[in-house]
């Protein structure tokens, strides 16, 4: 029972250290990367560290599982290293006896697996890809560096100087490269001054379309301010200002003065957003689109997601399994000398589950490759369990056949 509680506390203690020291190099190297985005203006600074924790389980997906194997391997090549594994094999504990000593803690990080797999990281890409929706409309204002450009959609936004209050913009370029130009745009100029809304138009009725289809539009006003807009697209009143479409072509524009402008910045609908990815779907949401795939996801996709999200738990089994006959080591060789080789070959199974993912979302392969695959991933660890005791007792068989043949 001592020996028990030691073990499994030894095990936890380790895989704990090992688990945030992952946690934090990994986390570390995307949190510089979102303190880039937010100083070039791509990214809230205050939903940041939310982004942070909702990617934590996409993270702990594939390192808690990496974390627990360390853990077993250190704490197994310290037993081998003070002679603790060789005084428990003669006291007639065995090293399948010592693992399975570890089988509390084993079933606990199943679960705790199964929990992040199924539920956890499911919900974290689902929030996380909220959040970059969300930003994708967030108001131009939190973005604005003064006298830099922007952009949102087809627009390009300049700004001269911003107020204290981050409200009032001067000195305002705005250039909108479409891809379908059209006088269409006629309609944004605001509906405070009819009459200069009647000359734009009149003006704009003069110009010709062929010139129109291929024309990028420049807007110079001398200050702006933004419209509250609760449907996600933002909306700039300019005022005092001239609105230019220049040919690139024939060198030719057109210019109309305003007093008062009206913008929509096209920073996409929530209908023009993308599709959530298939890793953001929650488990039911797949077990109910099993036998009828929505959203522009295929069947196979569907099952080798769900297959992938069954087939990691068994990775702890799998650590557990594999990690006791990889920790050992000879006299003087230290118990780090095989700790690189064992993760090698973990990580090893990891890609094979990864790539199968792959073969199987392509069609490749159907979903019966997940129970294979296990099924073989775990009788290689069986044949590392017992390669030296069937290595021992074919040799001792020769031996007696050698010893027959001479008697």
């Amino acid at each position: 029972m001592i020996l028990r509680r030691y073990i499994n506390k030894e095990v936890a203690i380790t895989t704990a250290v090992v688990l945030g020291f992952l946690v934090v190099m990994l986390l570390g190297g995307r949190l510089i990367r979102y303190f880039g985005m937010a100083a070039e203006g791509g990214l809230d600074i205050g939903v940041l560290f939310t982004l942070i924790g909702y990617n934590l389980p996409y993270f702990l997906e594939l390192i808690f599982p990496l974390s627990f194997f360390i853990g077993l391997m250190l704490v197994f090549g310290r037993f081998y290293e003070d002679r603790e594994m060789a005084v428990l094999n003669a006291s007639g504990i065995s090293r399948g006896r010592v693992a399975r000593m570890l089988l509390p803690l084993v079933i606990m990080a199943f679960v705790a697996q199964s929990c992040i797999t199924i539920i956890g990281k499911p919900w974290g890409v689902a929030k996380a890809t909220n959040i970059w929706q969300e930003q994708s409309v967030l108001e131009v204002f939190d973005f604005i560096i003064p006298k830099k450009f922007v952009s949102s959609g087809d627009y390009h936004l300049y700004v001269g100087e911003v107020d204290d209050n981050r409200e009032y913009l001067k000195d305002v370029i705005v250039i909108q490269m479409p891809k379908n130009s059209s006088i269409q745009s006629i309609n944004d100029i605001a509906t405070q001054d009819a009459e200069i809304a009647k000359k734009a138009q009149a003006l704009a009725e003069n110009v010709p379309s062929e010139l129109l289809r291929e024309q990028d539009t420049i807007i110079y006003a001398k200050s702006a301010v933004q419209i509250p807009s609760s449907d996600g697209v933002l909306r700039l009143d300019l005022h005092q200002g001239r609105r230019y479409e220049v040919d690139a072509a024939s060198k030719k524009y057109s210019r109309i003065g305003f007093e008062n402008y009206r913008i929509s910045l096209a920073v996409g609908q929530a209908n023009e957003l993308k599709p959530m990815k298939i890793e953001g779907w929650a488990t039911g949401e797949l077990l109910q689109h099993l036998h009828k795939p929505a959203n522009g996801v295929t069947l196979a996709e569907i099952r080798a997601e769900l297959g992938y999200r069954m087939s990691l738990p068994w990775l702890i089994v799998l650590a557990v399994m594999l990690a006791p006959p990889l920790a050992q080591v000879r006299p003087r060789q230290g118990r780090w000398f095989r700790l690189i080789p064992a993760i090698f070959i973990f990580v090893a199974n990891v890609l094979i589950l990864i790539s199968l993912k792959g073969l199987v979302a392509k069609g490749r392969l159907g979903d019966w490759a997940y129970p294979l695959v296990l099924v073989l991933l775990m009788l290689f660890a069986m044949y590392v369990n017992y390669h030296a005791q069937l290595m021992a007792r074919l040799a001792l068989n020769r031996q007696n056949v050698r010893n027959d043949e001479q008697g």
